[in-house]
């Protein structure tokens, strides 16, 4: 396989962002991550599930997500299918979370914000 530069991949979309971002805690199934997802917007952003899995596919097209082949929980329900963050996803991830500090940073600096409370 050929090294990718995570920058080719840069800037995310919202929703692959948060994809990847609850896949960085460990292999979870589709309706797992919509569910962490919903949970970490409190509610406010309700992703459909062929919207969810659309972009899922396109993250596996991408390198930056696989289909695992064992699941590390121990439901036996064989329909469901495990995603997780391939080493090039978490690197993809890292360079967009570093994007996004630096522009937090720049709307401190200029006081578009507040600075992130300790």
């Amino acid at each position: 396989m050929q090294r990718q530069d995570p920058k080719s991949q840069i800037p995310l979309k919202p929703i692959e962002l948060l994809v990847l971002s609850m896949l960085s805690a460990g292999e979870r199934h589709g309706y797992g991550i919509r569910q962490d997802i919903i949970a970490h917007t409190h509610g406010d952003l309700e992703l459909e599930a062929g919207n969810l899995y659309r972009t899922i596919r396109r993250l596996e097209t991408d390198g930056l997500i696989d289909e695992s082949s064992s699941s590390s929980s121990s439901s036996t329900d064989e329909r469901r299918r495990y995603y997780r963050l391939t080493p090039f996803g978490k690197r993809v991830l890292a360079v967009e979370l570093e994007r996004l500090r630096d522009l937090v940073r720049l709307g401190e600096e200029r006081r578009v914000i507040g600075p992130t409370p300790a």
